[in-house]
Order: C-alpha cells, then sequence, then structure tokens
C-alpha cells in the first residue's frame, strides 16, 4: 500500500480520505424519527447532534 503525500509549508501530510457509507434507516426508523422529532424534541436535538443518529433511529441505543 503507497500513500499519497502533500506539502504544506516544510511538512508532508498523508492524503488520507475516510469512506462514509450511507445508512439506510428503513421505515420503521422514519417512523421512530418523527416521533421523536415531534414528541422528544430534546432527545431529537441532541440525536442530530451526534453520531448516535446513524444507530438510534433503529431503537437499538433508546
Amino acid at each position: 500500500m503507497e500513500l499519497n503525500y502533500y506539502r504544506r509549508g516544510d511538512y508532508l501530510f498523508p492524503d488520507l480520505i475516510i469512506d462514509e457509507e450511507e445508512v439506510s434507516i428503513g421505515k420503521y426508523g422514519m417512523l421512530r424519527r418523527t416521533f421523536l422529532k415531534e414528541n422528544r424534541k430534546n432527545w431529537y436535538q441532541s440525536m442530530m447532534l451526534t453520531e448516535r443518529k446513524k444507530t438510534s433511529w433503529h431503537g437499538r441505543h433508546i
């Protein structure tokens, strides 16, 4: 595996790219999201501001 580097000033930094996969939440995940948005606004806002939203719509962490 060969890494590419780019120069910034006197330093070389590795050219790293992180792949983010699109997460499908499905029918019940969308229903849960709607419920939280309408009835649990604080919980919904905190989930939107964190990465937990990717798994929490499925009901695993709630």
